[in-house]
């Protein structure tokens, strides 16, 4: 191997690296917030590729059909819960934006020349299908059994993963798809050349740590989402709603996935079940962060992207299982010498 073999791969690695940095920082926000592990959040990373080649084909995706269905049973849901504790039936002016959003979205998905659109205007329009899915996946699946013990919340996590990518396949069929890059421009690096696609999924990703940074240091919301981390009980006593916070994380989630997706569509083929493994890998950086930190999880993330690049090039046929053990070690590691503490009630 030389410099210029090694400099491609680590522009490779980093790439995937930030991908998976970025599926990393969600897991750990989901899980610390709600106790959720989120397993099913692979598949925002193939929902927001697929969909936005969809939109590039000229065609509004199915899609829109699995949000309205998911808008009518959380309207539902939300009325009998309101029954069941004050004896009426109450619809308020946000249940009914939430009921009405999916079919005013999929009228105009049906109406608009989506193939000419700009792709600025795709990107927003696979946003504003795709995120609205991961508080309401929240609000169905997991709001009602929140105080369940994590096993149980898990086990509900895997059978989401599993519904949603027999969806993901009537919905959008078993064949692939790759979308347009973002620009075509590419950028000299000594003897390799970066081309435009990396840079765009480097830049968003360093930039939506920045915001996340931000929002969670300055923003009220994200004050309210960092004391449910550390202390669900004691955010509860101070007024904070678990029920916002769950919310918020699974929004924030899927937003990154859903970008993520959208931004490694142009450089891989993304089918149906690409998703899982991709989150997988994220995992594995949330695990080596020890599901409690951010900066090494990200981190972890990174590494792995690097180390699943130059696996490719020494053995490309055992680079999976050189990945994934990886997280062996580190379990190990952590089992060895991080203190157990009792699940909080």
């Amino acid at each position: 191997m030389n410099l210029q073999i090694a400099m491609i791969l680590g522009q490779d690695g980093v790439t995937n690296g930030a991908i998976y940095a970025l599926l990393a920082l969600s897991i750990l926000l989901v899980f610390t917030v709600t106790r959720v592990l989120f397993i099913p959040l692979g598949e925002f990373v193939a929902f927001g590729a697929l969909t936005m080649a969809a939109f590039q084909a000229g065609k509004a995706p199915a899609l829109v059909w699995l949000l309205a269905g998911f808008a009518v049973a959380v309207a539902v849901a939300d009325v009998l819960a309101a029954f069941r504790n004050s004896g009426r039936v109450r619809f308020s002016g946000a249940q009914t934006f939430r009921l009405a959003y999916p079919f005013v979205l999929g009228f105009a998905l049906y109406r608009l020349p989506l193939a000419e659109l700009p792709m600025s205007v795709q990107v927003l329009l696979t946003l504003a299908l795709v995120v609205p899915l991961g508080p309401q996946i929240y609000r169905l699946f997991f709001q009602p059994i929140a105080s369940a013990p994590v096993l149980i919340l898990l086990i509900v996590s895997i059978a989401v993963h599993v519904a949603m990518v027999g969806l993901a396949l009537l919905m959008f069929g078993p064949s692939g798809a790759k979308t347009t890059p973002f620009s075509e421009a590419g950028l000299e690096l000594g003897p390799i050349t970066l081309n435009s696609q990396t840079l765009w999924v480097i830049a968003v990703s360093v930039g939506l740590i920045v915001v996340l940074y931000q929002f969670f240091e300055r923003s009220v919301y994200g004050k309210a989402l960092r004391a449910t981390a550390i202390n669900r009980v004691g955010a509860q006593l101070m007024g904070i709603s678990p029920v916002f916070a769950g919310k918020a994380s699974f929004f924030l989630a899927t937003l990154i996935a859903t970008l993520s997706g959208v931004l490694i569509a142009p450089i891989t083929t993304i089918y149906y079940d690409s998703g899982f493994i991709i989150s997988l890998k994220g995992f594995i950086g949330s695990i080596i962060g020890g599901l409690v930190s951010y900066p090494v999880a990200a981190l972890g993330a990174v590494l792995v992207g690097l180390l699943e690049a130059f696996s490719a090039f020494w053995a490309s046929t055992y680079k999976e299982v050189i990945v994934f053990t990886l997280i062996i070690p580190f379990l190990l590691w952590r089992s060895l010498t991080v203190r157990h503490v009792e699940e909080e009630e």
